[in-house]
C-alpha cells in the first residue's frame, strides 16, 4: 500500500524531485530560474501585443501558469508561460467576435478556461493521442506559415505605420500603401535592435540579446525624448498582481470559441511536450508523463483564466535557456514566477518609456526559427505527398487565414489517415531462389510457381479497406488464371473487425467454390482466435506458421475433391 507521502509525490511531481534536493541543486535553480524569469519579461509583453492585449496581460500569462505547471508538471525544465504561436491563435479566435478592447481581453481570459478544461480532460482520459491529429510535415507547414504571419503582423510597430490586419497579400499591400508614412526613428530603433538581439545571438549567446535591446531601447526614449517625435512607446503599465476574475459564462460565446479552443488546446500541447521530450533526451534524469503533462497545463490554463492569464504553454527558447543555465528542478520555475512578480509589484514604471519597436523586433528574431525550411528540403528530397500537405497548409495559413489553415491541416491529416487506413499497401510475394524467403516479386528475383500465388496485405483488415481487400485479391487471381493455391500472408494484419472477418471468410469461401485452395500464413493469434471463434472446428482454414510450411504442405495433399466446405456459415448468406 503507498504511503502518503508517495500518494503527494504521484500527484505533484514537484514533491518526487524535492527528495534529494540540496544547496547545490537551489544555487542552480536559482540561476536559472532568475534568467529565464528576466527573459520572459518582455517576451511577455511582445506576445500579449500579438495577441492585441495590453503588454501586463502577458506577465500575468507568465505568473499563475507557471507555478501549476512548476508543481504539477513532469518536464523539469519546461518553461511555461505566453508563447507567440497560442498568442497568435488566441488573436485570430476572439478578434473576429470581440466588439471592444474589453470584450477582447475578457474572451481572451475565457478561452484560457476553455482551453485549460479541454487539455485536462484528456490528459484524465489519457487521451494523449489525439495530438496525433496533426502530423508533423501538417504542423510545420502550420507552424512555418504562423511565424511569418507572426512577424508581418509586428510591421506597422517596427515601421510606425498605422496597423494592418488580414493575410499575408492584405499586409504587403497595406505597407505599401503607407510606405510614406515610415517613421525614420522608429525603423532605425527597430532593425538596430533586431541586428544587436542577432549579433549577440550569434557572437555572445550568454548575453541575453532581448534585454539588452529592451534596456537599451529604455534609455534611448528616457534621454531624448523620441516620443514626443512620434516613436510609439508602451505607455503606462498596470501595477500589481492581477486580480480575481469569472471568466464569462454565455453559451453562446463558448459555442463561438469552442472549435478555436480545441485547436489551440492541441497545438499548445504538441509544442509543450515536443520540447519537453526533446529536453528529457539531453537530460536522462526523468521521464515524462504524457497525460500528466496535459494535466499539468490544463490546470496551469485552468488557475489562469481566473487571474487574467490568456492562454500560454510551454516555451521552446526559455526552456532551452531553463535546461543550458543549469535548472535542476520546477523550482526554477517557481524562481521565475517570482522574478516575474517582483516586475509586477516594483518594476512596471521602467517600461513605461520601453518602444514598441523593440517589442516587434524580439517578436521577429523569435519566430525566424520557427520557419521549417530543413523539414521542406527533407520531404521534398524524399519525395513524398507529405510534402504536398505541408505546402497546402502552409499557403492556407499564409494567404486564407489562421483558423482555416489550422483547420485546412487538421482536415488533410484526417483524410490521408482514412485514405491510407483504406488504400493500404499489398504485394504478391515470391520465394528468393536457394532460401525460403519469400518477397514482393516488383522488388526482387523470385522464382514463380504459375499454380501457387501469395498474397500479402499490410494493414488491419477492418470496415473501411475489407471491399478493398477483396477486390485486389480477385485482381490478382484474375491476373494469374492457373492459380490452384493462394496463400494469404497475414502478417501484417494486426487485428481485424467483424466486416473484415465477414470479408475475409467471403473470399476464401468463393475461391474454395471456384477451385482454389486458401491457406492462410503468419497469421497474428488476435486474428486467429477471431477466425475460430467464427468458424467452426471442423470448417476452420488451414493456418501455417510460416510462407514455406504452407507451401510445402501442398504437395501433401493428395484428395482436392475430399475437402469439406471452409465456412457453412457463409452458405447461408
Amino acid at each position: 500500500m503507498q504511503s502518503k507521502s508517495d500518494m503527494a509525490a504521484r500527484w505533484i511531481p514537484l514533491i518526487a524531485s524535492l527528495k534529494n534536493y540540496n544547496k547545490e541543486f537551489f544555487k542552480s535553480d536559482l540561476i536559472a530560474g532568475f534568467t529565464v524569469g528576466v527573459m520572459l519579461i518582455p517576451q511577455g509583453m511582445a506576445y500579449a501585443l500579438i495577441a492585441e492585449l495590453p503588454p501586463e496581460y502577458g506577465l500575468y500569462a507568465a505568473l499563475v501558469p507557471l507555478i501549476i505547471y512548476a508543481f504539477l508538471g513532469t518536464s523539469r525544465h519546461l518553461s511555461v508561460g505566453p508563447v507567440a504561436l497560442v498568442a497568435l491563435l488566441v488573436a485570430a479566435a476572439v478578434s473576429p467576435i470581440a466588439n471592444s478592447p474589453e470584450e477582447h481581453i475578457a474572451l481572451s481570459i475565457l478561452l484560457a478556461l476553455m482551453v485549460g478544461l479541454l487539455q485536462m480532460a484528456f490528459g484524465l482520459l489519457r487521451m494523449g493521442f489525439l495530438v496525433n491529429l496533426l502530423s508533423h510535415p501538417v504542423l510545420s507547414g502550420f507552424v512555418s506559415a504562423a511565424a511569418i504571419v507572426i512577424g508581418i503582423s509586428q510591421l506597422h510597430h517596427l515601421l510606425g505605420i498605422e496597423s494592418i490586419t488580414g493575410s499575408l497579400h492584405h499586409v504587403i499591400y497595406g505597407v505599401a500603401v503607407q510606405l510614406s508614412a515610415i517613421h525614420i526613428w522608429t525603423l532605425a530603433i527597430g532593425v538596430i535592435s533586431i541586428l544587436l538581439i542577432l549579433l549577440l545571438k550569434r557572437r555572445y549567446p550568454k548575453i541575453p540579446g532581448p534585454i539588452l535591446a529592451v534596456t537599451a531601447g529604455i534609455l534611448l526614449i528616457f534621454s531624448t525624448g523620441l516620443d514626443q517625435s512620434g516613436v510609439s512607446i508602451v505607455g503606462e503599465i498596470n501595477k500589481g498582481f492581477p486580480s480575481l476574475v469569472i471568466p464569462e459564462m454565455n453559451l453562446e460565446i463558448w459555442s463561438a470559441l469552442f472549435p478555436m479552443a480545441l485547436a489551440i488546446a492541441l497545438v499548445a500541447y504538441m509544442e509543450a511536450i515536443a520540447v519537453a521530450k526533446a529536453i528529457e533526451k539531453r537530460s536522462k534524469s526523468y521521464q515524462i508523463d504524457p497525460n500528466k503533462e496535459l494535466i499539468a497545463l490544463g490546470a496551469g490554463n485552468i488557475a489562469g483564466s481566473f487571474f487574467q492569464s490568456f492562454p500560454s504553454t510551454g516555451s521552446f527558447s526559455r526552456s532551452a535557456v531553463n535546461y543550458d543555465t543549469g535548472a535542476k528542478t520546477g523550482v526554477a520555475s517557481l524562481v521565475s514566477a517570482f522574478t516575474v512578480a517582483i516586475t509586477l509589484v516594483m518594476l512596471t514604471p521602467i517600461f513605461y518609456y520601453l518602444p514598441n519597436a523593440v517589442l516587434a523586433a524580439i517578436i521577429m528574431v523569435s519566430v525566424f526559427g520557427l520557419i521549417e525550411m530543413e523539414q521542406f528540403k527533407n520531404l521534398w528530397k524524399l519525395g513524398h505527398y507529405d510534402r504536398y500537405m505541408l505546402l497546402a497548409t502552409f499557403a492556407g495559413t499564409l494567404f486564407i487565414g489562421i483558423k482555416e489553415g489550422i483547420l485546412l491541416g487538421v482536415t488533410l491529416s484526417v483524410i490521408m489517415l482514412l485514405y491510407r487506413s483504406a488504400r493500404p499497401k499489398y504485394s504478391v510475394m515470391g520465394k528468393i531462389p536457394g532460401t525460403t524467403i519469400y518477397r514482393n516479386v516488383s522488388r526482387y528475383k523470385t522464382e514463380q510457381n504459375p499454380h501457387l500465388l501469395v498474397f500479402r496485405f499490410d494493414a488491419p483488415l477492418h470496415f473501411a479497406n475489407a471491399d478493398y481487400f477483396k477486390t485486389k485479391v480477385e485482381e490478382v487471381i484474375q491476373g494469374h488464371p492457373d492459380t490452384s493455391c493462394l496463400i494469404l500472408d497475414l502478417n501484417g494484419v494486426n487485428e481485424l473487425d467483424s466486416t473484415g472477418l465477414d470479408i475475409l471468410l467471403e473470399v476464401i469461401h468463393d475461391l474454395e467454390q471456384s477451385g482454389v485452395n486458401v491457406r492462410l500464413a503468419e497469421v497474428k493469434s488476435t486474428v486467429r482466435d477471431m477466425i475460430k471463434r467464427k468458424v467452426k472446428k471442423e470448417n476452420s482454414p488451414e493456418f501455417f506458421m510460416r510462407i514455406e510450411d504452407a507451401v510445402n504442405s501442398i504437395n501433401e495433399f493428395k484428395d482436392p475433391e475430399a475437402r469439406e466446405e471452409i465456412n457453412i456459415y457463409l452458405d447461408t448468406h
